[in-house]
């Protein structure tokens, strides 16, 4: 029995190579159809799969997508207590979370030469907003000026506390590079050494951004601050589903996500998504076309072998199992080479379309690779005619 299993099982193998290998210009043809289709197929899923990483670290530069503020009750400022920024979480599921809190005031500034002493009250003449702000370690240009991060790294080789001043404020200073300046509000004032952060057009341009804990020495507001600023990862629906989890934890407080940036980045991957699954879409239909019109004329040219098969007792199940394994190793050699290709093709694509080479994916291979063989064997259809020919008709010359 055993014996006989492993006969009709080499019998089997031995049949499909030769169906395989019987009209070897078609074999390539049909190769090349199902290897460029598997190509474009893994390049533009590849593309799909990296264009929503791309987008969001790219929507990252835009800064917070999430405000915590206070819940207005009047005219007169309200504010949060800083303990509320160690009970939001650091990360979701989806990631880590950048966080900033900060505290806003005006204050009157005036430049502190070197060898100069406490400038008197007339020196004050220029105003601008202080910004008292402690931040995460995780991710803090997702949440902070990127000028104001690249100072802070230049801060660690120096012993002396320093603040940031924005351009504008420098200007109408006249700051120098080894100048620092005095910070008044009210009866408090304060000397520190500055960085001049370059123009960036914002807002960033007017302000002076200083520790946390000295700004509300300054500002006579201690263990206060104006607003919580986050960079949470996820899409719309998630981040919305975040922050009304948080929302017990607030209190008095209240999450806005921001909207303009949140669905900014959902409707544009919505769009790259949607334009790329339907060229993919329609890349497998052109390649199931090509490889059906070859399957036709094999169909056509194997009525004589199909009828010889069952004229000598082949069951019509075994003789379509033998046409659809052969379309199905055609489909995993066409998909195994063109998807390996696709990924190099989508490296290419990515540089020349984004600027950016695009990174590999190791999920689209297999999925470009299932798919390929699901085109063979779909494109096998035109076999189902070989199940109705007769061994008598093709021995009369009637095929």
């Amino acid at each position: 029995m055993t014996a006989s299993l492993t006969a009709n099982r080499s019998m089997y193998w031995r049949i499909v190579r030769r169906l395989l290998f019987a009209h070897r210009g078609r074999l390539f043809v049909i190769l090349l159809a199902l290897g460029a289709g598997a190509a474009v197929t893994a390049a533009l899923l590849n593309l799909q799969v990296d264009a929503k990483r791309r987008l969001t670290v790219e929507f990252r530069t835009f800064g917070p997508n999430v405000v915590i503020s206070p819940r207005s009750s009047g005219d007169s400022p309200e504010f949060l207590d800083e303990s509320l920024f160690s009970r939001i979480p650091d990360r979701n599921n989806l990631g880590g979370i950048a966080k900033a809190e900060f505290l806003y005031g005006v204050v009157k500034v005036s430049a502190a030469r070197q060898g100069q002493e406490h400038p008197d009250s007339k020196a004050f003449s220029t105003q601008a907003i202080l910004v008292g702000y402690v931040r995460s370690d995780f991710g803090p240009s997702q949440v902070l000026p990127s000028a104001l991060v690249d100072a802070e790294e230049t801060w660690k080789d120096v012993s002396s506390l320093r603040c940031a001043v924005g351009e504008k404020v420098a200007a109408a200073l006249k700051l120098s590079r080894d100048d620092g300046i005095w910070l008044r509000s009210g009866p408090q004032s304060y000397s520190i050494y500055t960085s001049v952060l370059p123009s960036t057009g914002g807002p960033e341009d007017d302000q002076i951004f200083l520790d946390l804990v000295l700004a509300q020495k300054l500002l006579g507001q201690p263990h206060r601050v104006s607003l919580i600023q986050l960079r949470v990862p996820g899409s719309s629906e998630q981040i919305e589903r975040f922050v009304g989890q948080l929302q017990p934890e607030l209190g008095d407080a209240e999450g806005h996500p921001i909207r303009q940036f949140t669905e900014g980045e959902a409707k544009i991957y919505s769009r790259i998504s949607g334009l790329l699954t339907a060229t993919v879409a329609v890349v497998l239909l052109l390649t199931s076309l090509c490889v059906m019109a070859a399957m036709t004329n094999v169909a056509m040219e194997r009525r004589n072998d199909v009828g010889l098969m069952k004229a000598i007792g082949g069951a019509t199940r075994r003789v379509l199992r033998l046409f659809l394994m052969e379309a199905a190793l055609l489909g995993i050699a066409g998909g195994l080479i063109g998807a390996a290709a696709g990924i190099f093709l989508s490296i290419w694509l990515g540089k020349q379309v984004f600027g950016v080479a695009a990174q590999p994916r190791l999920i689209v291979y297999p999925i470009a690779v299932g798919l390929t063989i699901m085109v063979a064997i779909l494109s096998a259809y035109p076999l189902r005619r070989l199940a109705s020919v007769r061994p008598a008709s093709v021995f009369r010359g009637e095929a």
